[in-house]
């Protein structure tokens, strides 16, 4: 197992303490099913919402001792992994996949006001999907189903569309992260339902910085529902970001992600309390929703209140959120 400790203050931990949150295990793709399944145990939402710690061999300070696969703490400013483990190691990503649909779709300059017709291949063995056959939807809807509830058969729409279609579309995906360094990724489809959809904790975390930066994508990734018609009814969605629907943290952007192979995942960028610094905090491979979204939580906390980082004039100030 691969950690890594960057620019870190050894100081004393306060632990925040529990509270609630949900998960259970969905169908493959599907993350909104863990909502719908058997409830919770006590016991269960304990372990989750109690952090775990170890002493770093190297520094002897107190660091995050992770429950899942990989993460990361990135300093969107500096560029500097804060916190890692298993952070280069190449994973499937799940649906994290979408969000380099969306920068690729954005990019192309598409007529978000155009209505597209949906078809029986687009919902084929699509898992998750608030669409039917025979609809027509905007182009603006299909993006925010794509980051909203993560709509597998709006991002297969998508890649439809574009120019070349979808053979061009995925190419055009996995050009897009050569041009931007990113080593560890490769994409075969634009929904993430494939497990050849690969990357990192640290790729994902400087991929989740660079499409917030779009103020179109970053919008809708915050939003906690949407509401829109099709051609024929009204639908209405809520994210799949517990982070997001919970409000209680500042998130700037984030996409959620699941399938057997990847586990549960998480790339969030969130700004630190007090009008902070942001960090990009990715959570691969986790064992349930409920222990990614508490790893994220318990990984922000811990850099928030413990980690002092100068490199410039970019310093993370010492607070902390409770959960």
């Amino acid at each position: 197992m691969v950690r890594t400790w960057y620019f870190l203050a050894a100081l004393a931990l306060a632990v925040p303490p529990a509270a609630s949150a949900g998960g259970a295990a969905p169908d493959e793709g599907d993350e909104g099913a863990e909502a719908r399944r058997a409830p919770r145990t006590s016991r269960t939402l304990r372990d989750a919402a109690t952090p775990l710690y170890r002493v770093d061999e190297e520094t002897g300070a107190l660091v995050p001792d992770l429950r899942a696969e990989a993460a990361i703490i990135y300093d969107v400013q500096t560029g500097e992994i804060i916190w890692g483990e298993n952070e280069d190691v190449q994973r499937s990503i799940a649906s994290i996949t979408k969000v380099m649909t969306a920068i690729v779709f954005v990019e192309s300059n598409p007529d978000f006001t155009e209505d597209v017709l949906i078809t029986r291949a687009d919902l084929r063995r699509a898992s998750t999907t608030y669409l039917r056959s025979g609809e027509r939807v905007s182009v603006e809807d299909l993006l925010h189903l794509l980051l909203v509830p993560s709509d597998n058969a709006a991002a297969r729409v998508l890649a439809r569309v574009y120019p070349g279609g979808e053979a061009a579309f995925v190419a055009r995906m996995n050009e897009k992260a050569a041009e931007l360094g990113l080593r560890n990724t490769v994409y075969d489809d634009p929904s993430g339902l494939s497990s050849e959809n690969l990357s990192s904790a640290h790729d994902m975390a400087r991929l989740i910085t660079v499409a917030v930066a779009n103020e179109r994508i970053g919008t809708i990734m915050r939003m906690p529902e949407y509401s829109f018609r099709t051609s024929h009814r009204r639908v209405h969605v809520r994210t799949t970001n517990q982070l997001v629907r919970q409000g209680d943290v500042d998130v700037i952007g984030g996409k959620t992600g699941f399938i057997r192979k990847a586990g549960y995942c998480l790339a969030t960028l969130l700004r630190l309390p007090g009008d902070g610094p942001e960090v990009a905090v990715v959570v691969l491979g986790a064992g349930s929703s409920l222990n990614r979204f508490w790893e994220a939580r318990h990984l922000f906390n811990w850099v928030a209140q413990n980690v002092s980082v100068f490199t410039g004039t970019s310093q993370l100030q010492s607070a902390v959120l409770t959960p």
